[in-house]
């Protein structure tokens, strides 16, 4: 069970918990993965090429929601939650929904834009790993209920289409999957699977219907993709064993980190040695505190593969959440080095450095985190992180500007506003931290003044 930091100087693994548990529930909605976003980046590619847009601009993010669906609201972002990789039975599966919400995206579909990119905009970025912290620290039922009842309140106006655009989205979702040279078959059978809840969207509200209800799944509209499907010289391509291996893994992944531990070895049972079934199985004992039974799953796992980065990094975690910070430095480090200082991972790294609570590793800790936050601006945990180390080694301004960082993406603007304006107190005027502070106290005044009008609107 990690231990509560002293004071701001020695924080330990339990910031983890403090960063999630005081986040409303709609601010934990994302969640985040280096291994998960590097699978959706190799999986979505070729769909993106073929949709002949720059894959630059499209991202997908991944909702801790285990409802089944996926939809776009507002830019080039395609929203999946984590339900939706559940119910899938294959990658191929998954890339059929992404190649329909391209569709949806290169046809202009997006609508009620405004109001489905404000419910995204206040979205703080966290580690799916380091919400395994409110678990363990007694949260439990309780924070993971407010999770996932936040799920629905943050991203519950999806959007509907109407039954054209869903034609349409259809047919240049089954263009890119031919011109990527991908088999419909993966399409054809998740869509099939889910017209079968048209029935029973009819009489339930069930959670799991969603994806029915927002994209209306017809006979006909199944009839005709397979018609164009079948058509396809790709419709007898082999599913990659690779891309197919790697979506196994993260399947198990998020089953373990978001499912009920019993549930979890119901479907992952000890007699099962399958990577994906290791991996999920470490997540189910972390989650009861079995602390020996997790890290005997994760020592298999790195022994087939020493060099898997993912493995070591979720050692690490377990290794740091059970009050053994040190321990996970060795670990950390190599898998730090292994992904060249991906900054989900790096962070992790550098908040185990400061969890150590020796001040000799203080100086490593915040060049750590000082390199993840230049690659990955847009983590709030990082910056919490980078905060504490700047407090501990004295340097309150820019422990004040990395607060001021997290504080405005976390919705915080009237704390971020005043925690920029005392930034750039103690800063160098016009040094480059003295303008980050500058700037991000008139985002955060910007901010605070449309969310006071739009309160007043809805008073009005």
């Amino acid at each position: 069970m990690p231990r509560f930091a002293r004071a701001l100087a020695h924080a330990s693994a339990a910031l983890a918990l403090a960063l999630t548990a005081a986040q409303p529930a709609a601010a934990q909605s994302m969640l985040r993965d280096t291994e998960t976003e590097a699978f959706f980046h190799d999986l979505a590619a070729p769909l993106i090429a073929a949709a002949d847009l720059p894959a630059r601009n499209v991202d997908i993010a991944l909702i801790g929601d285990r409802s089944i669906n996926a939809f776009v609201a507002g830019g080039q972002i395609i929203y999946v939650n984590a339900g939706l990789i559940e119910k899938a039975d294959t990658a191929a599966e998954v890339q059929g929904v992404l190649a329909h919400e391209l569709g949806h995206i290169t046809g202009g579909h997006i609508v009620r834009q405004g109001e489905g990119a404000r419910a995204a905009t206040n979205i703080s970025l966290l580690s799916l790993l380091a919400g395994l912290g409110a678990v363990l620290a007694g949260a439990g039922e309780a924070g993971m209920a407010a999770m996932m009842m936040g799920q629905r309140a943050a991203m519950g106006k999806f959007l509907a289409y109407s039954r054209g655009e869903e034609g349409s989205a259809d047919a240049a979702g089954a263009a890119f999957l031919a011109k990527a040279g991908i088999s419909g078959r993966g399409s054809l059978g998740f869509f099939g699977k889910l017209s079968g809840l048209e029935s029973r969207y009819a009489v339930s509200r069930d959670a799991e219907t969603e994806y029915v209800r927002t994209h209306p799944l017809t006979s006909d509209r199944i009839a005709t993709l397979r018609d164009t499907y079948e058509r396809d010289p790709a419709w007898l391509t082999p599913d990659d064993p690779v891309v197919e291996a790697r979506f196994q893994r993260i399947k198990a992944k998020l089953t373990g980190y978001l499912g009920e531990p019993a549930q979890t070895l119901r479907a992952y049972p000890p007699s099962d040695g399958s990577v994906p079934a290791r991996y999920a199985r470490a997540y189910a004992y972390h989650k009861r505190a079995e602390v020996g039974k997790a890290l005997a799953e994760t020592e298999a796992l790195i022994a087939s593969a020493p060099d898997d980065p993912y493995f070591l990094e979720l050692e690490g975690q377990i290794l740091l959440e059970s009050g053994r910070p040190a321990d996970a430095l060795a670990v950390l480090r190599k898998a730090t080095a292994l992904t060249n200082a991906q900054p989900l991972i790096a962070t992790l790294y550098g908040h185990a450095l400061i969890a150590t609570e020796d001040r000799k590793n203080y100086e490593e800790a915040e060049r750590v985190l000082r390199a993840a936050v230049a690659r990955d601006r847009h983590n709030p945990f990082a910056w919490r992180q980078l905060g504490t180390v700047y407090a501990a080694r004295g340097d309150m301004p820019r422990a004040n500007l990395a607060s001021a960082e997290q504080q405005v993406m976390s919705g915080d603007y009237l704390q971020a506003v005043r925690s920029a304006r005392n930034a750039q107190a103690g800063l160098a005027e016009h040094s480059a931290d003295w303008l980050r502070a500058q700037d991000i106290e008139m985002e955060a005044r910007g901010l605070l003044d449309r969310q006071e009008k739009q309160g007043r609107g809805r008073r009005g």
